[in-house]
């Protein structure tokens, strides 16, 4: 595949969770490490063969191939395995590869059942293993960063506060991920437009709160009936809603000025999130779509493989699959029990069941507070085409300010002609210019 839909999930990764089967021969860990040698070797018929009828059904081997190279096109070539870790797990063990490939390192988790069968299969970026460098906008004298937990249940997550020095409390933003597992720092390649928008904020005097995403944390319990039930509400919202009670009981934070950020999926999220929760100050969309997710994919695709100005046959092969995993996502005929494989990202029904009719412009009408909808031009992965149809819904909403930036990408960085993957995997930041245009909107906002 010469051209890589791999970041088509908006832009972090998340390749598949399936269920998979193989006798172990060694250890959990060993296991994991050989399912891994044979994607290396490429030898994914052997790998294929380790699986399940259900995965070899959602995933045979030339499907395999294509999510193996699209990872190796992104992050260059598998270097190594640095380190290892097992966690044990009511239904097994999750063992966490930190793997080494030219650009990045990346976490790999085989999670297994309790008869040594793969059961789960997920890639994330690996945030501690990536060198950051702060941008020249941080104070790092101006703020200091304490630990924090969103919930006290099964699905609790390790946060950051980072707070402002000074006198306290202080206005106060959460920031909500895009899709995939996501770090709290929304890692990916060396860069991480969470903690630029952290420490950013914070030089100015505004608290931020970050965390793990749940998909992330939990992602060895995304498996069986959790994963064939979850949803958007479960994947983000609900974690949202609690980082709001988490910043009602720090003393440091001014709970009437708590504002939530939300970026890409997490930017989609914000009209169901604003609904549910007077208590906010205000919200912050950075390019969220409005249009049915399953046609933001395939545009996705389609601009990626025609990069080169060619689309080869193997890739429109690709787009012909996605349209007709499209076609069952808008079908009346789907329902709960819909395999997964039948539709796009191997999401499961119920996932785009609640998306279904969900139109977040139309929903946000319902929003009192301020928000603030900022798009980059460049952006590939939501486009201009989804500012302008928040502009047009959102019209005679005086609450609302719409602004676009011409040089920035998905990441609100900067660059010059078209966005591609690749852009992704070279070290940057958070425009300067849009930390400040959210901490005077916010400033704004609380007077």
């Amino acid at each position: 595949m010469k051209k890589s839909a791999f970041f088509f999930n908006f832009f972090i990764f998340v390749l598949f969770s399936v269920a998979c089967s193989q006798q172990a021969k060694i250890n959990y860990t060993e296991n994991a490490k050989y399912f891994i040698s044979l994607l290396n070797a490429g030898k994914y018929a052997e790998a294929v063969a380790m699986c399940d009828s259900a995965v070899k059904k959602a995933l045979p081997a030339d499907k395999l191939q294509q999510l193996w190279k699209s990872l190796n096109s992104q992050v260059g070539a598998y270097k190594e395995i640095v380190q290892t870790s097992e966690n044990s797990l009511p239904m097994g063990s999750s063992i966490v590869l930190t793997t080494k490939f030219e650009k990045m390192f990346l976490d790999i988790t085989v999670t297994f059942d309790k008869s040594n069968k793969v059961a789960g299969f997920f890639l994330a970026p690996n945030n501690k293993m990536a060198e950051y460098n702060a941008p020249p906008y941080v104070s790092m004298l101006s703020f200091i960063e304490k630990e924090v937990t969103i919930g006290d249940d099964e699905w609790k997550l390790p946060g950051t506060l980072t707070v402002p020095k000074g006198n306290p409390p202080f206005p106060a933003v959460i920031l909500v991920h895009g899709s995939g597992p996501n770090d709290r720092d929304e890692s990916i390649g060396p860069n991480k437009p969470f903690r630029d928008l952290a420490w950013g904020l914070a030089s100015k005097g505004i608290a931020v709160l970050r965390y793990e995403k749940r998909t992330k944390e939990h992602g060895g319990k995304m498996s069986g009936n959790i994963l064939k039930t979850l949803t958007l509400k479960e994947e983000t919202i609900d974690d949202a809603l609690r980082a709001v009670k988490t910043l009602h009981i720090q003393p440091e934070i001014d709970s009437k000025k708590i504002f939530i950020l939300g970026h890409s999926l997490g930017a989609m999220a914000i009209p169901r999130i604003g609904i549910r929760d007077e208590s906010v100050a205000g919200f912050i969309v950075m390019a969220g779509t409005v249009r049915p997710l399953e046609d933001v994919i395939f545009d996705q695709y389609n601009y990626i493989f025609s990069l080169d100005g060619n689309i080869s046959d193997e890739e429109q092969k690709e787009l012909d699959t996605l349209k007709l995993q499209i076609q069952n996502v808008k079908s009346p005929k789907l329902t709960p029990e819909t395999p997964a494989a039948e539709l796009p990202l191997s999401q499961p029904a119920a996932y785009w069941l609640d998306l279904r009719g969900y139109n977040p412009s139309l929903t946000a009408k319902a929003i009192k507070k301020p928000v603030y909808v900022l798009q980059g031009k460049r952006d590939y992965q939501v486009t201009e085409l989804e500012f302008d149809l928040w502009k047009k819904g959102l019209a005679d909403r005086k609450n609302f300010l719409f602004k676009l930036y011409p040089k920035l990408n998905h990441l609100f960085m900067e660059g010059d002609g078209k966005s591609a993957p690749e852009e992704y995997m070279k070290e940057g930041h958070v425009a300067d210019y849009v930390i400040q245009d959210i901490a005077t909107w916010i400033k704004d906002n609380i007077k």
